[in-house]
């Protein structure tokens, strides 16, 4: 059981559902909420705390709403993509046709992710050529291959080889592994329209133009043409599909008149329907689309004999692959590492966000792409007051605690030293409220002295040190003071916009035998104590539970302050000097650290 460091938590109002009402358009106002009642204490026990507690710089916070926003909640729009690599903007018109990867020269590594560089593939000079020895009558264009300099994977594993240095992308999309060139849709629908005009059949050309069969995009291209030249010569008639183009072909109506040959419903039962029915059949060919599945492995089986497990990829580099469209082969899908191929960098995004109450921007990036600043940051840095605690260790005593990160001795009291920073220029008021007693089995005592107090504005330093006043720094209200103790409610230190405060702890036993039965909370009220009879829960003795040791204290913490009247209607110099309150209230844990087993 290792000690940890005490940290501070705070919840965002979205996990509430009573406080987060996105149809009011405003989230309801805390001082519904009664701080002081223990039943409505907030549980960091409890499952869904998990999802709702964060540190104070994951938070953002809404200047229209006056509330804190987390991660989850926050409506996020896409502002840019770009490439990580190149730094390349993509425009949003071309993801949806090229697809979310970088199609330039950037490529990462199948093996371990590194970036790849573009060589040239130098063969070795004759040594019959004049200049042999100087390198100076070797070829330097080509061709071109991707290297890895950190695992020396190169893509001549693979038998790919480039052309040109630029461009890789469409290369690599034309060959398949080992060098063989790749029939796209096109170059095949036009070799198919070259054998019909001269008199040839269409029926295997693709058998004799691309001896490894084919492909998975090329099978859907064909199906693409085989149904939408059985569409136009079945409605050919007079129901105008075959003037509509594309339009025809994919509508809804043409869908279901397709899916109805296999299923026998709709309204294809009438005899003019079933007359043009006739005319439609399934592809029969391959240069219509069918494709017969090949389940020989055989060569598969060889293959990993011979190379071993070694030789198969593992579930990471199966998911960094992208779709080869090239490999008719389990439609694309390699088995081996000497099958994988380079992989396109993926696209990153560049995103804005929003308040899902109000909708305004909380966030909001430089277009930009080699910067990272913000046009919008609302921080909630810059509105909450930060919290943080500490042991305190007074002078000329030895605490318990030797380390803030030793282990919390139980039944003995620790003082801890809560200190607030006001971020804001101008006075707030704090109001601190805690329950008794932790929530869970073991169930701590919490006292925190002092629990109201107010910080000064962030001022300027140098204002602050041209006053000459006496509240630079001082403890208890009193300066100068080195034997001080702390009281019940009096602060314990205060600085230009910071306060601290104590709060003291008596961490619970962990032994199980020492639990003892709680009241019901029937009959707790005044009034019904006579009424109704206690009922006592019963004791939960079983085995100490995954962090139940760890000592969190749920804290409610309420912040007003002042600012200027904004509004229309301020015609007055009186007017003008109107002040409007503001409030914030929040939840927020307080971990202090392990309670130590065994005593």
């Amino acid at each position: 059981m290792s000690p940890i460091t005490p940290y501070t938590y705070f919840q965002c109002p979205c996990s509430d559902s009573a406080l987060f009402r996105p149809g009011d358009g405003s989230p309801s106002s805390p001082k519904n909420r009664d701080f002081g009642d223990e039943d409505g204490a907030f549980d960091p026990r409890a499952p869904r705390a998990n999802y709702s507690l964060y540190p104070l710089e994951y938070l953002l916070y809404c200047e229209d709403c006056h509330q804190i926003r987390c991660p989850r909640c926050i409506a996020e729009e896409i502002a840019t993509f770009y490439c990580p690599s190149c730094l390349f903007e993509v425009p949003s018109s071309n993801i949806k046709s090229e697809g979310n990867r970088c199609t330039r020269s950037c490529f990462q590594c199948p093996v371990c992710i590194a970036p790849l560089s573009v060589t040239s593939f130098e063969t070795q000079p004759d040594p019959n050529l004049l200049g042999a020895q100087d390198h100076s009558a070797a070829h330097h264009g080509g061709p071109y291959v991707l290297n890895c300099s950190y695992c020396n994977w190169s893509s001549t594993e693979t038998g790919v080889k480039f052309d040109k240095s630029n461009g890789i992308h469409g290369q690599l999309a034309k060959q398949r592994n080992g060098g063989t060139t790749r029939l796209t849709a096109k170059e095949r629908k036009e070799r198919r329209k070259e054998l019909v005009q001269s008199g040839g059949s269409a029926q295997g050309s693709d058998h004799i133009a691309d001896e490894h069969g084919i492909d998975m995009e090329t099978q859907f291209a064909n199906l693409k043409h085989f149904y939408q030249t059985q569409l136009s010569s079945s409605t050919s008639g007079g129901s105008g599909f075959s003037g509509l183009g594309e339009l025809g072909f994919s509508s809804p109506t043409s869908l279901s008149r397709i899916m109805s040959i296999y299923t026998g419903g709709g309204s294809l039962h009438d005899k003019k329907s079933k007359s043009r029915l006739g005319n439609m059949r399934e592809a029969l060919e391959e240069d219509e689309g069918l494709i017969v599945a090949n389940l020989d492995e055989s060569a598969a089986i060889e293959k990993l004999r011979s190379e071993g497990l070694e030789g198969t990829i593992d579930t990471e580099q199966l998911q960094n692959q992208p779709p080869n469209l090239g490999e008719p082969h389990l439609h694309g899908r390699t088995r081996f590492t000497s099958e994988l191929r380079p992989i396109p960098y993926l696209l990153r995004t560049k995103r804005s966000k929003r308040c899902p109450v109000c909708r305004h921007i909380i966030s909001k990036p430089e277009a930009k792409i080699q910067t990272t600043r913000f046009r919008i940051r609302l921080i909630a840095g810059n509105y909450v007051p930060s919290i943080t605690i500490r042991p305190l260790v007074l002078p000329g005593s030895s605490g318990f605690i030797q380390h803030p990160d030793a282990l919390l001795q139980p039944l003995r009291p620790i003082q801890y030293m809560l200190t607030f920073k006001n971020p804001i220029f101008e006075t707030v008021k704090i109001s601190l409220a805690t329950p008794s007693r932790t929530p869970g089995r073991f169930a701590s005592k919490v006292t925190v002295l002092c629990p109201q107090f107010e910080i000064d504005a962030n001022t300027d330093v140098w204002d602050e040190a041209l006053k000459d006043d006496n509240r630079r720094k001082r403890k208890g209200e009193e300066s100068g003071n080195p034997h001080q103790q702390p009281e019940v409610g009096k602060i314990w230190e205060r600085g230009r916009n910071w306060v601290s405060v104590i709060v003291e702890v008596v961490p619970a036993s962990l032994r199980v035998d020492l639990l003892e039965a709680a009241p019901d909370e029937e009959g707790d009220e005044e009034g019904e104590a006579s009424e109704k009879p206690k009922v006592k829960r019963e004791v939960d003795r079983g085995p100490l539970r995954e962090d139940e040791d760890l000592l969190e204290i749920p804290m409610f913490v309420r912040v007003e302050w002042e600012v200027d009247a904004v509004g229309e209607e301020l015609g007055s110099s009186r007017d003008k000097e109107a002040k409007e309150k503001r409030e914030l209230a929040y939840w927020c844990v307080l971990g202090l650290g392990r309670v130590a087993q065994g005593n």
